[in-house]
């Protein structure tokens, strides 16, 4: 059973949701790859400010393709996580709730996702342009000049994930290779 859940993501409904979680996420979300998420941490350390409101805000590790005429955005699929990995646990320390990718996280991300409550979503690999379908509008908010890596706002409606760990550090990777290695 799919749990519909919306974003911005709040502190209570992430700690709502358990490792292994069908979700369907509307509202807005977040591009961010490593060289955004690199200038977003210098930005705030230099400013004190984030080209959006981080409390309560989902990241999509993502770098989307240019959209062909009549498409709101060209394919979305989710990039490897574990490059974000050193910039992660200083965004969720402001606020941020969920991250949606794919592959490992370091124990430093897990202990920050449990400190802060926050989530790791998975996204299927392979399915950017099934992505590209949930996604309703988008927008390049900053970076410009990081092309696809620029950071937009999307707004997406019944985009499917599974929570891959959860705000208690409960982790699919481990507990699932544990399952299958007893079978």
């Amino acid at each position: 059973m799919e749990i519909k859940i919306k974003a911005p993501l709040t502190k209570d409904d992430a700690a709502k949701l358990r490792a292994g979680d069908i979700v369907s996420i509307t509202g807005t979300i977040y591009t961010a790859r490593d060289a955004a998420h690199k200038r977003m941490v210098e930005q705030y350390k230099e400013t004190g400010t984030l080209p959006f409101e981080i409390k309560n805000a989902v990241i999509y590790y993502a770098g989307p393709a240019p959209a062909k005429p009549g498409q709101v955005i060209g394919p979305a699929g989710p990039t490897t996580s574990y490059r974000m990995d050193s910039y992660a646990p200083f965004l969720m320390d402001l606020g941020q709730t969920g991250m949606i990718g794919k592959g490992l996280r370091n124990q430093d991300v897990i202990d920050s996702m449990k400190k802060n409550k926050a989530v790791y979503f998975a996204a299927t690999g392979g399915a950017a342009a099934l992505i590209s379908s949930k996604i309703k509008s988008a927008e390049v908010i900053a970076y410009e000049d990081l092309g696809a890596e620029a950071i937009r706002k999307l707004y997406v409606e019944d985009f499917s994930a599974i929570v891959v760990i959860d705000s208690e550090g409960n982790n699919l990777y481990e507990t699932q290779k544990k399952k299958y290695r007893t079978i």
